[in-house]
């Protein structure tokens, strides 16, 4: 959505843009007949258009798909199972 878009001078009812107005003016109407309160009808223009804009939506995996392995990194590797009782830099191995 454009940052900039005329949110509060728009009709959420009809979508029709109405002329700019001073921050006093809290409260107009539209020639289609509905009394908006500024702010809510900002809140609900802001909202329509979040619902309508899903380019980030548009079923496309947020994730890779998991991909298995290279066959030298998966199973189990001869002398792995080893476990050393010595610490590594100071740090005791559990």
């Amino acid at each position: 959505m454009n940052r900039f878009a005329p949110t509060s001078r728009t009709c959420s009812q009809c979508g029709r843009l109405d002329g700019p107005k001073p921050l006093s003016v809290r409260s107009w109407t539209c020639p289609c007949g509905v009394t908006h309160d500024r702010d809510t009808n900002a809140a609900k223009n802001v909202l329509a258009q979040g619902r309508w804009d899903n380019s980030n939506a548009c079923g496309a995996q947020v994730r890779p798909a998991p991909v298995p392995a290279p066959r030298r990194e998966a199973g189990i590797h001869p002398g792995a199972a080893r476990c050393s009782a010595h610490s590594a830099e100071g740090i005791p191995v559990l």
